[in-house]
């Protein structure tokens, strides 16, 4: 096992927020609960605090007009995602080394390189930065399937100067040996060189297969050849099957694997450690017992400086 010292994120919020009985529904995702019980949100982080994790990420992954409509959003988009930064920020004070992440969503919907419009994300991600701003230790873009998201979240942060995180979700499924791409089928080699070019502090691949995330981490590592320390990389991966690429984003609510319960997760996060990975956790499907678990195994590996 390497001795590189890791950063332990959490889990998927809106999948948690399922479990534990919060209002949840398609197409509001996880702002339901954040609408209508933001104790429950609350709950949630505290449950990832206690399982290990270093990391929370404010629950405004929904806080988007493709989930809660145009004139939610024009009415009190800004608003949610302040009281998304706040629960974070609540949670996170209540445990000494836990930082928050901001997180900055896909505008046009998860997996659809195909929606991204770059005026609207921008206008968009404007009035989420403005309201999570005061509460965040740090910004996380995730889950962003082309590289033109991360530029419209870049020019959406102006002028602030806290750290960014910038994370993709793969294309699933590829043929054995097949060099790793984002959903849009831009290479991982051109994601590192925007992430660089932008400032990003560190790469990161989620809501993928964990059989995704393996050849990314070792071609990102690859492309930094000698100068690793320009880039952190780490992986969050999701617990569903392959998503076809022609699937309405976020149009269902996909099943669970059966076979990523925690000790196996663990499994793949070693091998992501190994192959040069220094930030783990989950997204969808992975809950508080797969942090526990990672914790456990790679507790003494972990670091205070999270970002």
């Amino acid at each position: 096992m390497s001795t590189r010292k890791l950063t332990l994120l959490d889990g998927g919020m809106g999948r948690e927020l399922e479990r534990s009985g919060a209002p949840f529904r398609q197409p509001e995702w996880s702002a339901l609960a954040l609408i209508e019980s933001p104790a429950h949100v609350l709950q949630a982080h505290r449950a990832f605090i206690d399982a290990g994790a270093q990391v929370i990420t404010t629950n405004s992954y929904a806080v988007v007009p493709f989930h809660i409509g145009e004139e939610r959003f024009a009415a009190s988009g800004q608003a949610l995602a302040s009281l998304a930064g706040r629960l974070a920020r609540e949670a996170a004070d209540q445990t000494a080394g836990v930082a928050v992440a901001g997180s900055l969503p896909p505008v046009g919907g998860s997996y659809r390189p195909d929606l991204v419009d770059a005026d609207r994300s921008l206008e968009v991600l404007q009035e989420l930065v403005g309201g999570l701003a005061a509460h965040v230790d740090f910004w996380l873009a995730e889950t962003l399937s082309a590289l033109s998201e991360a530029h419209a979240v870049k020019k959406a942060l102006a002028d602030d100067n806290k750290p960014l995180w910038l994370s993709f979700t793969l294309a699933d499924g590829l043929e054995s040996g097949a060099a790793p791409q984002l959903r849009s089928g831009e290479r991982v080699e051109e994601a590192v060189a925007v992430a660089l070019k932008l400032g990003a502090s560190a790469l990161l691949f989620n809501c993928s297969q964990p059989e995704s995330m393996g050849a990314a981490i070792k071609e990102a590592t690859r492309v930094l050849g000698e100068n690793p320390q320009a880039l952190r990389l780490g992986v969050y991966a999701n617990a569903f099957p392959v998503v076809s690429a022609e699937a309405e984003a976020n149009s269902t609510l996909l099943t669970i694997r059966a076979d990523l319960g925690p000790a196996a997760y663990l499994q793949w996060a070693q091998q992501w450690v190994e192959q040069g990975a220094s930030i783990v956790g989950g997204c969808c499907g992975i809950g508080p017992d797969h942090i526990v678990e990672l914790a456990s195994h790679l507790q003494d590996q972990t670091t205070a400086a999270v970002y």
